[in-house]
């Protein structure tokens, strides 16, 4: 989390610091790359991701208050791993902030920002909302939707898991173009593949679902930021029931 700002002048040139926890873990990018998971750990990822997402999507008001900020780059490498396996969500450089009292959207003069592999539909083919800060929220919840999947993937169940691979691997070459993207997730409204083997067990089943319910292709249709962390408390409560059962 935050610990503090400072302003400097080097080189006759302004530099403006913000100095945070550091989080030796890296990305959740690296992270996965190297280490396979547990239901316990997977859950304790995810979860982490979409509480930290529900925060940022709610306005708090009061002093201690917040606008609501949706992140427009969500990805596993702007996701950091944290020491106890929880995860937060960092750079915030494309951010939009939302408050109810003010009515103001400072989107900057392209919406069509963040990462094309990462890019929902409606950015892809550029139908997205402009004016209205509930659409960028919804394209958040896109994003959140393939991180899920990657983070799926590295799950082990019945021995068996998937090496790492960003979404749409198998679809895109490595740097993908928008056109590379808008044909894949807009004109053949292709998805991540969900491997079978994740029917088998019962928590990939409730996870293959809930990601499949952030990518539909009409925004509005998606889940809730909130909706999801209750969803994932849910299968995370009933998994520790289970273990008590044990």
């Amino acid at each position: 989390g935050f610990i503090a700002s400072d302003m400097t002048s080097r080189n006759s040139s302004t530099q403006l610091w913000l100095i945070t926890h550091y989080h030796e873990m890296g990305s959740l990018y690296d992270y996965l790359q190297l280490t396979t998971l547990d239901t316990v750990s997977c859950l304790r990822i995810v979860l982490s991701i979409a509480s930290g997402l529900a925060h940022l999507h709610i306005e708090i008001f009061g002093t201690q208050g917040k606008p609501a900020i949706s992140h427009r780059d969500l990805k596993s490498k702007n996701i950091l791993v944290k020491k106890n396996g929880q995860c937060c969500i960092a750079d915030l450089g494309l951010a939009v902030m939302h408050s109810q009292s003010t009515n103001q959207l400072d989107v900057g003069n392209n919406p069509r920002v963040g990462t094309k592999r990462y890019m929902a539909p409606e950015v892809l083919d550029e139908t997205i909302q402009a004016d209205c800060f509930d659409s960028y929220k919804r394209v958040d919840i896109w994003a959140f939707g393939l991180v899920l999947w990657e983070v799926a993937r590295r799950m082990v169940s019945n021995g068996i898991v998937e090496d790492y691979k960003p979404p749409f691997y198998d679809l895109v070459p490595n740097d993908p173009s928008f056109e590379d993207m808008r044909k894949v997730v807009c004109v053949d409204q292709q998805r991540p593949n969900i491997p079978n083997r994740w029917f088998s067990d019962p928590t990939l089943t409730s996870l293959a679902k809930l990601m499949k319910e952030c990518w539909y292709q009409n925004p509005s249709a998606r889940l809730t930021a909130l909706r999801i962390k209750k969803t994932l408390t849910k299968i995370d409560n009933s998994l520790d029931k289970l273990k008590a059962d044990c």
